[in-house]
């Protein structure tokens, strides 16, 4: 008669594979999350720039509204200038006004010119009555600075 001794339980190699799987497997679970949450972060600064950016062009318009010849017209082309709000109107300012610490909003007027056609061209007759705005909102994130833009034509729609 033989007798076969049959071994029940794990060895040492077993448990170690075990371990292994287990700690790859939540190891790949956290990266996976971290970067979850870094997207959704992301997705929701891109989200208020772009409620950043709309807000700086209503305030634009906002000035424009308040006259032209008084609001618009003596900002220099080509400046970059920042938007600060003083509780009752927006204002002009060559000083940088951090939103949450994190955005950065500016906006640059340029000069419009007209051709014979009376439409908009690189060079030809300046239009005083038009100008193009340029509204950026920037922020940083993981990878460096992410900026995001736009650009309307306002016109002295009231003559002011």
């Amino acid at each position: 008669m033989s007798l076969r001794h049959q071994k029940s339980g794990f060895g040492a190699l077993e448990i170690i594979v075990g371990a292994a799987i287990i700690s790859i497997s939540l190891f790949s679970l956290m990266a996976v999350s971290r970067l979850s949450l870094e997207m959704v972060f992301q997705s929701a600064n891109r989200v208020k720039a772009g409620f950043l950016i709309e807000e700086g062009l209503e305030a634009v318009r906002t000035l424009r509204d308040g006259g032209w010849s008084a609001k618009i017209a003596p900002l220099s082309a080509d400046t970059v200038y920042y938007l600060d709000f003083d509780g009752l109107n927006w204002q002009p300012t060559f000083t940088n006004v951090y939103i949450d610490g994190i955005f950065e909003r500016s906006f640059i007027i340029e000069d419009v010119y007209r051709d014979t056609n009376d439409d908009i061209a690189a060079f030809g007759f300046l239009d005083p009555g038009t100008k193009k705005v340029s509204v950026s909102v920037a922020w940083k994130e993981r990878l460096g600075t992410t900026t995001k833009s736009i650009s309307i034509y306002l016109t002295n729609l009231f003559g002011s």
